[in-house]
């Protein structure tokens, strides 16, 4: 099997840095990149050999999560990939698997709390995820930022968005208006009840 290339901002992900960091990276020759009709092209051998480097990772989190009990057998696939990640990316690193069943909207998960609690205690030196997405739907930068702050670094072991993302996005945006429904009109109120209803066969008439 060739090697897998990746574009500057899918490298970033998988790293969990920023794009300008990866520019500056290949411009001071830290990483191997090559330049196709003006854009750079990383080999995914250049993310195994930095997370080789990065030898006071002794202990990490890898952390899924799904929207529904619905989506338990792709829980258990990140898991999964999860594991072969650290395996082969970090080799003889011990892993805790911390999972959740909530909306990436909601900030109080057991889960992600749980992580937090690991990071201030100093349990963890990284936390891996599948997709940005699975750490929280919004606000990824300042949550990676709390981490960093902590001294733990966050991996996205994957830039592909899962097959149920599109699903996952329309549940989450039906959350976001009914919930600013319920905090303008009340829930008892006639306006939410049609709003909810509206949102409601938009969804389907767009299944």
């Amino acid at each position: 099997m060739g090697e897998c290339y990746l574009n500057t901002r899918e490298f970033a992900r998988v790293l969990g840095v920023s794009r300008v960091t990866v520019i500056k990276w290949i411009k001071k020759g830290r990483i191997v990149a090559y330049s196709v009709h003006g854009k750079w092209r990383i080999p995914y051998s250049e993310v195994e050999r930095l997370l080789k480097g990065v030898q006071r990772v002794r202990r990490v989190a890898v952390y899924a999560r799904v929207s529904s009990n619905t989506q338990k057998s792709d829980l258990e696939r990140q898991v999964e990939s999860l594991k072969l990640w650290v395996y082969k990316n970090l080799p003889g690193t011990e892993y805790v698997v911390v999972t959740d069943i909530a909306s990436g909207l909601n900030e109080d998960r057991r889960g992600l709390r749980k992580l937090i609690e690991m990071a201030k205690r100093k349990e963890i030196q990284a936390v891996v995820v599948v997709y940005r997405d699975r750490l929280t739907r919004f606000g990824f930068e300042y949550l990676k930022t709390l981490f960093n702050t902590l001294g733990v670094d966050v991996y996205v072991a994957s830039w592909e968005e899962p097959k149920d993302y599109i699903q996952e996005l329309v549940e989450d945006f039906v959350e976001i208006v009914t919930s600013l429904a319920s905090r303008i009109y009340g829930k008892r109120s006639k306006r939410y009840k049609e709003v909810v209803k509206c949102i409601g066969e938009a969804v389907k008439d767009s299944n």
